[in-house]
């Protein structure tokens, strides 16, 4: 007997450490709370849907992104926004306490950012490429950049143990043309999650219905009924398939990729892992 329950033991242990080691780690940063949900939310949505661990970080807490309101209540509220967003996608979301819209790429930023890939012993880390109408977005994606490499290396940042792996870094999409329009590496079919992200949009209620509207001139359009708002939400934030990306998804979904209608891509960054095919579906399993 005591033969048999070393033996069970031993198989519990070992497909019990097989099973952690499968899981993907996600981190996705962007320059406010609600950046992540926009660019990645439905993919974010998938992995956690599959138990893998995503997390969300905001490098600013937003407190400045409102047409009447500021400062500490502002980000107190966005930070709100931002756990409730998280809760119903299903992930884990941190704001950092940086003052939105004075963002600038420090070696102070740089640090906090290396901190959170390592905490997160991420396999992959998304983020906006450092080309953008924003600064805070253009500065985030900087930040990042200026992380990959140092991620690995054990005198930066001693206080927090160095990845012993190197992650895949990738973009999100964007429309910008210079110096370089974005390239679709990786196509995402979101449509089995596209409602939980535009759920994860109206958790924003400061951005999607006030601050975003207002600062577009589209003010009075907002419905006042919860559900008529959602309804607009997705009109208004809802992004065509264009050629490229179309493309993309027929190279990873075959002939399923005429039929889907909602989908996030991503650039790989070339300052990180540079996955082939094979890892590319094995770190998006939901590819098939």
């Amino acid at each position: 007997m005591a033969k048999y329950l070393i033996y069970f033991s031993f198989i519990f242990v070992f497909f019990g450490y097989s099973e952690a080691q499968e899981q993907i780690r996600i981190i996705m940063i962007g320059a406010h709370p609600d950046d992540c949900d926009s660019e990645s939310g439905g993919t974010a949505a998938l992995f956690a849907e599959m138990g893998h661990a995503v997390k969300f970080i905001s490098v600013t807490n937003g407190d400045a992104g409102h047409q009447s309101q500021g400062g500490g209540a502002l980000a107190k509220r966005r930070r709100a926004e931002a756990q409730e967003s998280g809760r119903r996608l299903g992930i884990e979301y941190d704001v950092l306490d940086n003052h939105d819209g004075e963002l600038v790429p420090s070696l102070d930023v740089r640090l906090q950012i290396i901190r959170k890939i390592r905490e997160w012993n991420a396999d992959i880390v998304m983020a906006p490429r450092p080309n953008d109408y924003h600064p805070d977005h253009r500065y985030t994606g900087m930040l990042v950049q200026d992380a990959a490499y140092m991620v690995a290396v054990p005198n930066v940042a001693p206080d927090t143990p160095p990845l012993r792996k190197n992650p895949v870094f990738l973009y999100f999409q964007d429309r910008f043309k210079r110096p370089n329009p974005f390239r679709p590496d990786i196509a995402i079919d979101i449509d089995a999650t596209y409602e939980k992200k535009m759920s994860g949009l109206d958790a924003h209620v400061s951005q999607f219905y006030e601050w975003l509207p207002w600062i577009e001139g589209l003010a009075d359009q907002v419905p006042a009924g919860k559900e008529d708002r959602i309804n607009w939400l997705k009109k208004w934030r809802d992004v065509p398939i264009d050629q490229a990306t179309r493309k993309s998804l027929e190279k990873w979904y075959g002939k399923k990729a005429a039929f889907v209608k909602h989908a996030e891509a991503f650039e790989i960054c070339e300052y990180g892992k540079q996955p082939d095919d094979e890892e590319i579906k094995r770190l998006f399993p939901m590819i098939k």
